[in-house]
């Protein structure tokens, strides 16, 4: 009989493992990765290719683009009365560099070393967009389809998301310059150039009135206008 004891634990044991990959199949199945996707920014460092003072994560970049994205949509839509949605600019600017957690942050001279390669990474982010954006329920994908890929921007919008990242760019240069780190200089040369090129009345606003402030001590920041 000790045979029949055996088969029958193995038919147990067969049919309590197909139940438990039968179940494990159906949560795989009902599990959305976006969330735990775009904490995968705290693990990627930018500017790899510099000595920097104090590394700067993916999600430290985001969240200052997004604020400042933020800030020029309401610069530009009650001081200059442009046809703006702030809310729809802050949301793609919390998205704008989705694409960067499946690819990893490529340096700028690199991925803008000629037009071939920059139109390759582009269609490479866009594919990577895509494939966060399926990460999420079917009933979220049309309506975040905006903040993921940009579609549906006005060029407006647009025009200050990417103003935003620059200025995100700018502001980190004179963080490191602020450290005594000169390693930043051309950078923060050329992206003000970038900057200036490109003006629009929001961002002329903003270089005037916001950046300096940057360069503040907090106590500094806290005497200003008496704070």
């Amino acid at each position: 009989m000790l045979w029949l004891t055996i088969y029958v634990e193995s038919v147990a044991e067969y049919r309590y493992t197909e139940h438990i990959l039968k179940y494990m199949d159906l949560w795989v199945k009902s599990m959305y990765a976006f969330g735990a996707l775009l904490m995968r920014m705290n693990y990627i460092s930018r500017w790899g290719l510099m000595r920097n003072a104090r590394t700067e994560t993916l999600s430290e970049h985001v969240l200052i683009t997004a604020t400042i994205a933020n800030i020029l949509g309401y610069i530009a839509r009650d001081i200059f009365g442009a046809d703006v949605d702030p809310e729809r600019i802050t949301c793609r600017a919390i998205y704008h560099d989705a694409g960067e957690i499946l690819n990893g942050d490529l340096p700028t001279p690199v991925k803008y070393r000629n037009d071939t390669i920059r139109d390759a990474y582009m269609k490479l982010e866009r594919e990577s967009e895509e494939r966060i954006l399926e990460s999420l329920p079917e009933a979220l994908k049309d309506s975040m389809r905006t903040a993921i890929v940009g579609e549906g921007l006005s060029e407006r919008e647009e025009q200050i998301v990417k103003a935003a990242d620059r200025f995100s760019a700018l502001i980190k240069c004179i963080e490191e310059e602020q450290s005594g780190n000169t390693e930043f200089a051309t950078a923060k040369s050329s992206t003000l150039k970038k900057i200036k090129t490109d003006m629009l009345p929001e961002t002329e606003y903003f270089l005037e009135h916001f950046i300096p402030a940057y360069t503040l001590t907090l106590d500094e920041l806290l005497l200003d206008k008496g704070l």
